[in-house]
């Protein structure tokens, strides 16, 4: 037929053409309406706003619906603060235990908080009024607790399983101290995450081997649990949900932490590192995110992704989260991830920073804290909902009124720990204003020896900087100092370059392979004065080795012997830690170090050609 005669000629036309071929059609980003709006109530900033101490090393942190904020440290300690319109207010120290902290929890209605540690203790507090209400001696060691009561019920439920069985105990956690009755055979080993919901009134654990379970305490029901009975969960049995994903991989979750609307929830596991987010009514995994050390890596090598550091600086940040990873149970145990108010975002802490995650474009919006050197663990969000007002007149909306501009104040932050830090942190969407003098690391707690250097040390880096360039006759080197770590060093070294007493040095010493080095007037090694016109002594630091390439460190003939003299190493050299003050790093030139190292030189390790500093530039 003519019609089918046409069709076949057009075809024939349309394989015999040569040339390029369009591009395929382009496929529509997926864009997640007023996302901007969403982001202006997240943190958005690259260094915290402030930090406040403990004594000890803090590993959790709690906030309330009662706007309170709650944090713990190893050595047993407990502090109340009070979120204020900009900031946090102190109202409460107590010494809760005699031993680390291993759980804490928040009930859903922000009245209650217990902590649970390793001298058997389990403690009860009124959050409201900030005071201590109960006390349980536990005859076993815990292992996590959770609250697990819904509005209007008579005892306000408190479940605490066993680090050694697979046991979990109720009580009443504001009533008496007797045992309610306890629960044996949910899981088969111990239970170390415990969540509620209480929409749902569901609990949802897991145990260490990966299993999870969906159950409603039940006091009354002779194992202490019955099976949720619930239009809010959509499954009957569990083949019909991906919760087998942890059993099936080996793996179980270090944390697990519910959307603000009980509709999702979402975990996190060190080991592998996966986060993974499941839709609550089916159990169904809807997404999964891979932030393994391999990924990270190669995402650094390829510089794929936006968020990339030099690659000294990433080592580092490797070398802590190897570091990390050797201790089970640990402060990898309390990484967490959370849910921003709008169910959109997702926040958890990494090697790079705090990440927010936008779950429907699946897309990093922000990275938080990307300029801090601290690797951040457990984190809160706070949004700052306004106070609701039942009725706004007219009059009310024309006045300057404090206190109603105060209910509508918005001041996003996220509170979190860091590791090995005795203090937590705080980002807002302010920026520190160290300009007026304001302190980021408030001392609220007696300072060690170590961090009043540190602090002191702090202003000197304010006021000289850290960032310097030394022109020299084979190029520009890059440097960073580190007066936080090394503060007479680096004060002696900006000092000397302002005065121009480095102009016209040689690199009188380069050895191949080992370092080259300067800072002599005398271009000899045998001269140079510190600023003082007299040696200072040494300053050794645990956070800043000769552990890579490129460290800048004083040169000197014995202990406390610093003058002028410094030099550059092109390997690591552990032998000298401990040895001679480590101060900086080169962060650029690298190249021209090792064209100053590869020179030709005497006997007496002095390249033959003079290789001079012509200046050093503060940037």
């Amino acid at each position: 037929m003519p019609g089918q005669q046409d069709i076949q000629l057009q075809s024939n036309s349309n394989d015999d053409d040569v040339g390029p071929m369009p591009p395929p059609p382009v496929k529509k980003k997926k864009v997640l309406q007023h996302e901007s709006l969403y982001l202006q109530n997240l943190p958005c900033t690259d260094q915290y706003e402030t930090s406040l101490m403990h004594r000890d090393i803090v590993n959790f942190v709690f906030y309330t619906k009662t706007d309170f904020l709650i944090t713990t440290s190893i050595d047993g300690h407990v502090k109340f603060w009070k979120k204020s319109t900009t900031g946090i207010d102190f109202v409460k120290h107590f010494r809760s235990h005699l031993g680390v902290i291993v759980a804490g929890d928040v009930s859903y209605d922000g009245l209650s908080f217990a902590t649970t540690s390793v001298d058997k203790g389990l403690k009860v507090f009124d959050v409201v009024n900030f005071d201590m209400i109960n006390m349980f001696k536990l005859d076993y060691l815990p292992n996590t607790i959770c609250w697990m009561y819904q509005t209007g019920q008579a005892q306000s439920l408190l479940a605490c399983s066993e680090k050694e069985s697979n046991k979990i105990h109720l009580y009443d956690g504001r009533g008496g101290t007797d045992l309610l009755i306890t629960i044996s055979t949910l899981h088969s080993v111990p239970t170390h995450i415990m969540r509620y919901n209480p929409d749902a009134n569901v609990t949802v654990s897991v145990d260490e081997k990966g299993m999870i379970e969906y159950w409603t305490p039940d006091v009354d029901n002779e194992e202490g649990f019955t099976l949720p009975n619930t239009p809010l969960v959509n499954w009957k049995y569990k083949s019909e949900t991906d919760l087998y994903e942890f059993k099936k991989n080996r793996v179980h979750p270090t944390s697990l932490v519910f959307s603000p609307d009980y509709t999702k929830f979402v975990t996190f596991e060190f080991k592998d590192r996966q986060l993974r987010i499941f839709q609550f009514n089916t159990g169904k995994m809807l997404r999964k995110y891979d932030e393994s050390l391999e990924i990270v890596t190669e995402n650094q090598k390829t510089k794929s992704n936006i968020h990339t550091f030099d690659d000294m600086e990433f080592g580092r940040r490797l070398a802590i989260e190897r570091e990390i990873e050797k201790i089970e149970g640990g402060q990898a145990s309390t990484v967490n991830a959370v849910f921003d108010e709008s169910g959109y975002f997702l926040l958890y802490p990494t090697l790079l920073g705090i990440k927010v995650l936008n779950i429907y474009t699946n897309q990093v919006s922000h990275l938080i804290g990307k300029g801090e050197t601290n690797r951040f663990m457990n984190l809160v969000l706070y949004q700052g909902a306004p106070k609701k007002k039942s009725r706004v007149t007219v009059e009310m909306a024309a006045s300057d009124n404090s206190v109603l501009k105060e209910a509508e104040t918005m001041d996003p932050t996220i509170f979190c720990t860091a590791y090995k830090k005795n203090r937590f942190y705080s980002f807002s969407r302010r920026e520190p204003d160290t300009a007026s003098g304001q302190i980021r690391d408030v001392f609220n707690e007696k300072p060690s020896r170590e961090e009043q250097t540190v602090a002191a040390a702090t202003v000197q880096h304010e006021e000289m900087g850290t960032s310097f360039i030394i022109h020299t006759t084979f190029g520009d080197i890059y440097i960073k100092i580190y007066p936080e770590f090394a503060p007479k060093a680096c004060k002696n070294f900006v000092e000397l370059a302002k005065r121009g007493y480095y102009e016209k040095n040689n690199f009188h010493r380069c050895i191949k392979g080992f370092m080259i080095q300067t800072g002599d007037p005398l271009n000899d090694g045998t001269g140079g004065q510190s600023m003082w016109g007299t040696e200072f002594e040494d300053e050794f630091h645990s956070q800043i080795k000769h552990d890579q390439p490129y460290m800048i460190s004083m040169a000197n003939c014995g202990p406390n012997t610093n003058g002028s003299q410094f030099f550059i190493t092109v390997a690591a050299t552990p032998w000298l830690d401990n040895k001679h003050t480590v101060f900086g790093r080169c962060t650029g030139g690298m190249d021209v170090v090792h064209r100053i190292e590869n020179a030709k030189c005497d006997r007496f390790d002095r390249p033959k050609e003079p290789i001079t500093i012509i200046s050093i530039e503060a940037r």
